[in-house]
């Protein structure tokens, strides 16, 4: 089979069966997965993402992208059940892609979801770094932005969120049970304010600020319209990654085949009536065009600014002014859980990778005391605190949705194949009306895909290049399903693949340039030209290396 070779159904699920100190510690139920994912998705985009896509890209209409977002996660998510079910191993779409469309296309989701799950965890420290710095303005310490702010934000090092990774991290390494028993307490709390909030601000809302609902379009695609709802969609698509993760959990839960569908779906169903319920309330007390240019904690600041009534002078008095203090701590608490969600998956589809002999066996050896893949939390450990201490949020923050959007795109195609290569393979939950919902949540994922700005593309193209350059150097000669193979079949598609990702390259490359415009910074535009000229000569040579040898033979 080659680079197409697929991992068997029997020997995922005996691996799934193995006990012993050096296996995963099946600790999980169903409400703890439901509260795993939910303690993810709840975070980031639900206290920021909301306020910033309201007012550049939605209105009022953010609604209707969470609503388009959340059908595109339904129907990814019924995709997960099945696999999560038929497959009950670490590894999400990773483990999935490898036992439907082979080794390659295994090795291509696997390395996007590390990316993934690399910068959310980034984008959320150095959030949860901004929130710290707010709250301890407001009881009168004042930190220097030398130490709590990137080089390009103008300081030095992001010392808090460096810190609340490496805790995070810690806390990982010392075992799941523990990990999920922290983060069911903070998942309660999260839940709490944000009910406290919709209650209370539910009798501020004014009609008028939803008016219009869904605001005219500029003239450029994606500011407000029909246009902007799918960019809104498409941007927001972050604040849904929690199901996804609650996937990666698989061999650390008790029952795997009957909690992992209850635990992804749940979670997704609970998370989106909250997002709506929370958005309605925060455009209803706010007008839309309050939250612009505001960052962080700004959005719901504002909207808590907005509960009370005019004084004579006509400025709102705030009559809950304590509940601006609670919503900080709240998603101060809450960060943490995001932060630990997100390091957990990223360890898992590495342990995974590294357990097929993708990457070096030193990354899925387990701590014969704690039961967890302490190496690969290290690692992740060290890599995400030091793009948090040194790179600006906006820089992670774009990668997060594409790359999620990515997965789910292939998870759903996976389902398609599995269904006609292996119908009788034992499932305990089957996704409903394939192809129907298989095919929709592929042409869902897209659609949002395309209207995502030009320079996310450019970054995930580059990775992709970094990553299949790792797998011809390491994996393809290393891989225990064909190993030490001195010429395995399929080398040529790899090679044409990274031919193409480099004309991609240049593609993305002159698109967000012609987007920003040609006066503007070019150094994205070099760095893809760089990269596309590089990997052009590396795979040519590849494939001549492999012509000749073959001529010899």
């Amino acid at each position: 089979m080659g680079l197409f070779i697929r991992k068997s159904i029997e020997a995922l699920q005996a691996e799934a069966n193995q006990s012993g100190k050096q296996t995963l510690k099946r600790v999980l139920g169903p409400v703890s997965l439901v509260a795993l994912g939910v303690g993810v998705i709840i975070g980031a985009g639900l206290f920021s993402i909301t306020g910033t896509v309201a007012a550049g890209y939605t209105g009022p209409a953010i609604t209707l992208s969470f609503i388009i977002a959340a059908i595109g996660c339904c129907f990814a998510g019924l995709c997960y059940a099945e696999f999560a079910s038929m497959i009950p191993v670490a590894g999400s779409a990773y483990t999935y892609s490898y036992a439907t469309m082979g080794e390659l296309i295994a090795w291509i989701i696997g390395w996007d979801l590390v990316l993934e799950y690399t910068v959310a965890a980034t984008t959320v420290s150095i959030s949860w770094s901004r929130y710290l710095v707010v709250f301890l303005q407001g009881i009168g310490i004042d930190l220097p932005q030398a130490f709590t702010a990137c080089p390009w934000d103008g300081g030095i090092v992001n010392i808090p969120a460096m810190i609340i990774v490496v805790l995070m991290s810690l806390i990982l390494m010392r075992g799941t049970a523990g990990s999920s028993f922290f983060n069911g307490l903070i998942v309660f709390l999260k839940i709490a304010v944000i009910l406290v909030f919709v209650i209370l601000g539910w009798k501020f809302i004014q009609a008028e600020n939803y008016v219009p609902y869904i605001p005219e379009n500029t003239g450029k695609v994606g500011e407000y319209g029909f246009s902007g709802i799918l960019r809104g969609a498409a941007i927001v698509f972050f604040a849904f990654l929690g199901f996804d993760a609650v996937s990666t959990a698989a061999q650390e839960t008790r029952n795997p085949k009957r909690d992992m569908p209850i635990g992804i779906l749940v979670s997704l169903l609970v998370c989106t009536i909250l997002y709506i319920l929370f958005a309605h309330v925060m455009t209803g007390v706010a007008h839309y065009t309050d939250f612009q240019g505001q960052v962080g904690i700004a959005p719901v600041a504002v909207a808590i600014e907005h509960m009370g009534t005019a004084d004579a002078s006509g400025i709102i008095q705030p009559a809950y002014p304590w509940l601006n203090k609670a919503i900080i701590l709240a998603i101060l608490f809450g960060y943490c859980s995001v932060i630990m969600v997100t390091l957990l998956g990223q360890s898992r589809v590495f342990l995974s990778m590294s357990h097929d002999g993708l990457l070096p066996p030193f990354f899925s050896r387990i701590n014969e005391r704690f039961r967890t893949p302490v190496h690969s939390n290290f690692l992740f450990m060290i890599l995400v605190s030091l793009l948090a201490g040194f790179i600006p949020a906006e820089v992670a923050g774009e990668m997060t949705s594409i790359g999620t959007l990515l997965a789910f795109t292939l998870v759903c195609a996976a389902v398609l194949i599995v269904r006609k290569t292996m119908p009788d393979a034992p499932r305990a939950f089957k996704t409903p009306f394939v192809p129907l919902i298989p095919i929709l949540g592929i042409l869902t994922c897209l659609c949002m895909m395309c209207f995502l700005p030009a320079d996310t593309w450019i970054r995930l193209v580059l990775w992709m290049l970094i990553g299949l350059d790792v797998y011809a150097c390491y994996g393809i000669k290393h891989s225990k399903l064909e190993h030490d193979m001195p010429h395995r079949k399929g080398t040529m598609v790899l090679n044409v693949l990274g031919l193409v990702l480099a004309v991609l390259s240049v593609i993305t490359g002159l698109w967000h340039q012609q987007t920003v415009g040609w006066d503007q910074d070019m150094t994205l535009l070099i760095i893809s030209f760089v990269f596309a000229f590089t990997h052009c000569a590396f795979y040519m040579y590849r494939i001549w290396k492999n012509t000749h040898e073959n001529t010899i033979r």
